[in-house]
Formats: C-alpha cells, sequence, structure tokens
C-alpha cells in the first residue's frame, strides 16, 4: 500500500516554519515513514514541474506558509489547492498575514519607491527597478509581480485546516500530523490548536491579581522582570489574555511577553481589537493627560496589536486616495 503524499512550501515568511518541522528532531524520522514527501524545495531537489505532474487531490496534504505576496505565490498556492485534498494554513504568515503583513502600512509604490531607489544603502541614480518581462539576447526573461497588498492564504485560495505560530510549536505539528494520519481531523476551517487564551496555561496564572489596575506600561528592555510574577501585573504589556494556548507559554517560561502568534480565539472577530480594548479596560486613569502619558508607553501600536495579523484583521491595510479597502475570505 502506497503511503500518502505530503507536500511543503514557502511562501512570504522568514522560513521558521520551514526550521519547525526539522525541529521535530527523530520524530521526523517516524513522519519519513509514514508519507511520501513529494514536493518541499527548501530541503530536497523538488520543481514546480514535480507538482503539475502530480493528479488533482493526488496529495493527500498541502501545508504552505508564508503570506501571499507575489504572482507567483498566487500560483503556486492555486496549483497546490489543486493537488491537495487538504490545504493547511502552516503558521502565523499565512494563517493571518504575519510580520510581513506589516507592510500592508504602505503602498506599493512606496515600497518600491525605497528600496530601489530611497534607502541609505542604495546607489540607484537611473532609479531602475525589476521588470518583470524584459527581452534580453538570450530570450526572454521573467520575475514575479509584486502585487499591492499582502493576503493571507485563505484570501487567496480556500483553506482546510490552520496550524498556528511564529513558528508553529512542535507539539501542535505532532498532533496535527497525528490527526491527519489517523483521520481523527476536526471539521474543516478549525484551528488546529486549543480554543482557550494562553492565560489558561500560564505558569504566572496564581499571581495574576483579580483586578489590574495599570498607572504605566513598561516595555521589557526598560525595566528588570520578575521571572515569577504575572507580566501584566508588573505593567508589561502581555497578549496572552488575547491569544490562542497551544504553545506552552513559551515566550513567558523565557521571561517575555506573549506577542500573540497563535492569534485569537475563535470567538474573537480581530485579534488586534480585542488586545487593544482588553488592555484599555485596565488603565488606572480618567484624565485625559493621564490616559496619554500612560499610552506613551505604546510607542507603536500597530506592530504590538497587529504585528501578526494585519492582513486578516478588519483593517486589512491602509487605505489610499480615501478608499476603504475591504479583502474577505474565500471560504
Amino acid at each position: 500500500m502506497s503511503k500518502p503524499k505530503v507536500a511543503f512550501y514557502w511562501c512570504a515568511s522568514c522560513g521558521g516554519c520551514e526550521e519547525a518541522i526539522v525541529d521535530l528532531a527523530e520524530e521526523i524520522l517516524q513522519v519519513v515513514e509514514a508519507v511520501e514527501i513529494a514536493f518541499w524545495p527548501v530541503a530536497l531537489d523538488f520543481k514546480r514541474e514535480d507538482v503539475e505532474r502530480l493528479a488533482d487531490g493526488e496529495l493527500a496534504a498541502a501545508f504552505i506558509n508564508g503570506a501571499i505576496r507575489t504572482s507567483e505565490q498566487v500560483e503556486m498556492a492555486h496549483l497546490l489547492r489543486a493537488k491537495a485534498r487538504l490545504l493547511i494554513a502552516f503558521g502565523s504568515c499565512s494563517h493571518m498575514g504575519g510580520v510581513p503583513g506589516l507592510a500592508n502600512l504602505f503602498d506599493r509604490e512606496e515600497i518600491l519607491r525605497y528600496v530601489y531607489e530611497e534607502a541609505p544603502t542604495v546607489h540607484n541614480p537611473q532609479r531602475v527597478r525589476p521588470e518583470t518581462r524584459i527581452e534580453v539576447d538570450e530570450g526572454l526573461l521573467t520575475l514575479p509581480a509584486f502585487d499591492e497588498a499582502v493576503r493571507t492564504l485563505d484570501q487567496t485560495v480556500e483553506v482546510d485546516y490552520y496550524l498556528p505560530g511564529c513558528p508553529p510549536p512542535v507539539g501542535l505539528i505532532r498532533s496535527a500530523l497525528q490527526a491527519l494520519l489517523e483521520g481523527q481531523l476536526p471539521p474543516r476551517g478549525s484551528v488546529l490548536a486549543p480554543d482557550v487564551a494562553l492565560c489558561a496555561e500560564c505558569p504566572r496564572k496564581p499571581t495574576k491579581p483579580e483586578r489590574l489596575a495599570l498607572k504605566d506600561l513598561k516595555r521589557p528592555h526598560q525595566v528588570l522582570i520578575d521571572p515569577q510574577t504575572c507580566l501584566l501585573a508588573q505593567g508589561i504589556i502581555c497578549l496572552g489574555p488575547a491569544t490562542r494556548s497551544g504553545c506552552g507559554a513559551a515566550c513567558i517560561q523565557g521571561n517575555m511577553p506573549c506577542t500573540g502568534c497563535l492569534g485569537p480565539t475563535s470567538r474573537v472577530l480581530d485579534g488586534g481589537a480585542k488586545a487593544l480594548s482588553a488592555l484599555a479596560s485596565l488603565l488606572d486613569a480618567t484624565e485625559e493627560a493621564e490616559i496619554e502619558r500612560i499610552l506613551e508607553g505604546i510607542p507603536d501600536p500597530v506592530g504590538l496589536f497587529y504585528r501578526y495579523s494585519l492582513p486578516a484583521s478588519l483593517l486589512h491595510r491602509r487605505a489610499g486616495n480615501g478608499r476603504r479597502v475591504q479583502e474577505g475570505r474565500t471560504r
């Protein structure tokens, strides 16, 4: 009996999700015994043609990490969607847009102008930019087109499951692969992580006061953090109350606050707005001047509350020329 075939592909991301697969350590040998890796170009010598030769639905599952920004990524997402019975958004970038999604604060022209003309290390007096098509003596050369905005995977193709995290924790990867091989997956559309807030598994939960009242907001580099006490109680913004559990509170175990990479629970419509409103309710101030002073402790609100989720949020991106931009999921 032939093994089920799986594929892994990397779009707009840092590559940490690819390394997370290797973090299975010796357990990856069990995965290789149970499945046939039919496409994993970052690790093995596969080509696009190898996927194109597969019959539609021949892949049991395809794991795509990274957001969608270029025409090539759009093409590969559609190709793998056609070839895979199950498509999994693997990691924060494909799930919610991730850190690359913060590029949606700028329009396409601003990004290209800065990168190829205005950056301090660029010397380009002719203001030359890459072309998607150019004729040379050897023939036609092409490059992927740079799209107007960063999109999540499910804003591009239909997604069956989401495996969150930056990168996905090894425990969640292990559980997802086991559920896939045993045919014990939850209903389609599910996020393959516990649907409770991180505070539920936080080792500092017993030290969290029943009522928090914050008069100052501190950034981690500004203070010596008590490794035993609730970070919010110390005035350090921790997004654990607005973030899914499933990571084992890894950042908090390292004495750093949760930054929200696993995304919100199913009961939250917009993770950034949820975190913002939760924090606002904790401020112990009523005078406008005092509130402004406290909020000076958040120099980059978008980068804090939408670090991983701007493309998936209700905001999605900065609107240009007075237009409100709305992007819906395909499902």
